[in-house]
């Protein structure tokens, strides 16, 4: 179920790509929020999509830093 959720999420990323491309090109669009807009919401699904979809565990800095420590 998690991995479904990461590659329709990463769908989802496409689809805003699609659409703010098609709309700047067949649209008489030209704001630059537009583009901010769909920058932000294509990393936000991108990210997450790509984090349900991994396999292994994402180690954080708390973790790295307590290895370091022990040695």
């Amino acid at each position: 179920m998690r991995k479904e959720l990461g590659k329709w999420l990463m769908d989802i990323a496409k689809y805003i790509i699609t659409a703010v491309v098609l709309s700047s090109v067949f649209g008489e669009i030209e704001s630059w929020v537009l583009y901010v807009i769909g920058i932000i919401s294509v990393a936000a699904t991108l990210l997450i999509g790509l984090y349900l979809v991994s396999d292994r565990p994402i180690s954080g800095f708390r973790n790295r830093r307590n290895n370091n420590s022990q040695n």
